[in-house]
């Protein structure tokens, strides 16, 4: 993975707001990241190729559900990015409620 690569997959909202919320939480379903981000699932499954084609997350396959984690640091630029949105992106307001929307979704509507 080279640094244009690795930096052009976290040059995109929804693609911060998705890791965003794999930091929060060991793994999500696709239908989970389309409930929170309000998003529809073709676009959501874009957003998490170009973050698996980055070595940025990994998938599960469970019968028909697809399920998304962080993939292991493989380089120093890859873990510190990924600690600059688990401490710095906290802060914004947008990123912080889709965190609240993801732990207020009832457990009946969560694939996980």
């Amino acid at each position: 993975m080279n640094p244009s690569d690795l930096f052009g997959a976290f040059a995109n909202p929804t693609r911060l707001r998705i890791l965003n919320l794999l930091q929060a939480e060991k793994e999500i379903c696709v239908c989970d990241l389309c409930e929170v981000l309000g998003l529809l699932q073709p676009k959501v499954s874009r957003h998490l190729a170009v973050l698996r084609d980055a070595d940025l997350v990994e998938v599960r396959t469970d019968g028909k559900w697809k399920f998304y984690s962080l993939a292991p640091p493989k380089a120093a630029l890859h873990r510190t990015l990924l600690r600059c949105v688990a401490s710095c992106l906290g802060e914004f307001d947008e990123l912080a409620a889709d965190r609240e929307r993801l732990a207020g979704l009832e457990a009946r509507l969560r694939c996980a």
